[in-house]
């Protein structure tokens, strides 16, 4: 009867040996995906030779703007922007590398765009892109990035597109471009006139890049120019981030 005692306990143990073996396994999985998950997280906020989108464009006019760039501003990051990242960061006292990291975003003055793709997305982004969209889609958001915003910075105007989509995905506001542009009251554009103008490039540019998901504004909902709203209800939304003369808030 000893013996069978005995042969039981030690079943049981080699059992509970086995289990915590797989709880142990499974948790090293789970803690190595969320590992990578967060590398791709921080390697798709660094801009390096090959780089393509807005970030790299708007990388670009900077360095165009301070004289280390002389080539096209086009979002492609080739051997020429490279150049330019390099002496920009030799005299900025950052490592010559060629690569826009944390530190050189920063000294760009990029932070928020740096934030933003080092925020993994939580829901909020598109993650099929612009191809869920028609081409009359983004000629409407180009018209309204143009109409609202082309004295802006380019990632001002990306901005303002990212709120539209932020719109458009959120349950209080219409869930197509046109019932969101064209809600009454939303957009001063709309009201005046001027979402008649024809769109440039730069605003067809911003257009897909919001349409993509880069989002400037983490999510914002509004934004206003504090010089010429006249609604004090604006006023009180939390503010998120400040981008050219445009608050952006939610």
């Amino acid at each position: 009867m000893k013996k069978f005692l005995a042969i039981g306990a030690l079943t049981l143990a080699l059992t509970a040996t086995a289990a915590a073996g797989m709880t142990t396994v499974a948790l090293t999985r789970a803690d190595n995906a969320a590992d990578t998950a967060q590398t791709a997280v921080i390697e798709a906020a660094v801009l390096r030779q090959g780089s393509k989108g807005g970030e790299v464009k708007e990388v670009q006019r900077r360095l165009k703007n301070w004289g280390y760039y002389s080539g096209a501003v086009d979002g492609i990051y080739g051997s020429g922007t490279k150049k330019a990242v390099i002496l920009f960061q030799k005299k900025n006292g950052l490592t010559a590398d060629g690569i826009v990291g944390k530190a050189t975003y920063a000294a760009l003055g990029m932070n928020d765009s740096y934030n933003a793709l080092n925020k993994p997305n939580k829901g909020n982004s598109s993650s099929s892109g612009s191809s869920n969209y028609t081409s009359s889609d983004l000629y409407l958001l180009a018209k309204t990035i143009y109409a609202e915003g082309r004295g802006e910075s380019y990632t001002g105007q990306v901005a303002i597109g990212a709120v539209i989509m932020n719109r458009v995905r959120s349950s209080s506001f219409p869930n197509t471009i046109a019932g969101v542009v064209y809600q009454p009251g939303a957009f001063t554009a709309v009201s005046d006139g001027q979402i008649n103008l024809e769109p440039n490039q730069t605003a067809y540019d911003a257009a897909r890049d919001a349409m993509n998901g880069w989002d400037p504004t983490y999510g914002c909902l509004y934004y206003y120019n504090p010089a010429k709203a006249t609604s004090s209800w604006i006023f009180n939304r939390p503010t998120v981030t400040v981008i050219g003369k445009h608050v952006f808030a939610i």
